[in-house]
């Protein structure tokens, strides 16, 4: 097995881990371990991209429908004499 060492982890993060890893009943290390192997295992969850990814978070709250904006030319630019 591989060791990982991870440096300049923010103190807000550590907290997370550390009370994630205490609601689970494990370390903060074997919590770090199932937070990566949960996340890689999930080929959904890494095939995908960022606009797939916002899509399914906000799907279930419904869409949007939006009156079209009026098309008007575009206006001629400035004379500077």
């Amino acid at each position: 097995m591989a060791s990982l060492s991870i440096r300049n982890l923010d103190e807000s993060t550590k907290k997370r881990l550390r009370v994630r890893a205490a609601e689970n009943g494990r370390s903060m290390e074997a919590e770090a371990r199932a937070i990566l192997s949960s996340r890689l295992e999930d080929p959904a969850a890494t095939d995908r991209g960022l606009g797939s990814a916002i899509h399914a978070l906000f799907a279930p709250l419904g869409g949007t429908d939006l009156e079209p904006l009026p098309r008007e030319p575009i206006p001629d630019p400035p004379e500077f004499d």
